[in-house]
């Protein structure tokens, strides 16, 4: 594929995969564009614009087969495939991310667990034993795992960065308040939950009428 897939049709991608998965899981074969719009959205002429970049998909009238567009998806962002990953710290955010189910629909597993806690190295969280984090370097190159998860305190965040960035990981995800900083060559999101309730609370407050401007 020679043409340059715009960002935004990037990043609205794994919205529609994930409404999709769940209508496959309904046991629902089809999705028109307007179904599709109502539950991620997005505009349905949007929708339709964005999934003409990867070819032709849906039939008029009829609407999108799900498993086809699902497979497709899946192979356009790379997720046709299980991706391994490291999560380091162990204690309520870590446990609740590596069983949460999302991410083996989206072909991620957390096959590694660290944490610096004697108290918690040795415990399992479902089938993972935590090892302790000097760890971290040996087993992420055993396993070749290139994408890592931070869910330690947020003083310890910067640390772990540059341990995951160490030992080859290439993409980050930081969930912690803090800012952490990588090389240009690794991928960092930021997840904080704060941060995402305080950008939906402004138009909470403004359709309620108590934003302050």
């Amino acid at each position: 594929m020679t043409e340059r897939i715009p960002e935004g049709v990037i990043e609205r991608l794994p919205a529609y995969l994930n409404v999709l998965i769940q209508l496959r899981g309904d046991d629902v074969l089809t999705v028109s564009s307007a179904r599709l719009g109502e539950l991620t959205s997005v505009n349905p002429a949007q929708i339709r614009r964005d999934l003409t970049h990867f070819g032709s998909f849906g039939k008029r009238g009829v609407g999108y087969d799900i498993a086809t567009l699902v497979e497709r998806i899946q192979r356009i962002l790379g997720a046709d495939h299980v991706h391994r990953l490291a999560l380091v710290g162990a204690g309520n955010l870590g446990s609740a991310i590596a069983g949460y189910n999302g991410l083996l629909q989206h072909g991620f597993v957390v096959t590694a667990i660290f944490d610096s806690d004697p108290a918690k190295v040795g415990t399992r969280i479902g089938e993972i034993a935590v090892q302790p984090a000097v760890e971290l370097a040996t087993t992420l190159h055993e396993q070749g795992i290139r994408i890592g998860i931070i869910a330690v305190p947020p003083e310890a965040a910067q640390e772990v960065a540059d341990q995951l960035v160490a030992a080859g990981v290439r993409i980050i995800l930081n969930y912690t308040p803090v800012i952490v900083r990588v090389p240009g060559e690794v991928t960092l999101h930021n997840t904080d939950p704060v941060q995402e309730l305080l950008h939906t609370l402004y138009y909470l407050s403004r359709r309620e009428g108590v934003a302050r401007v």
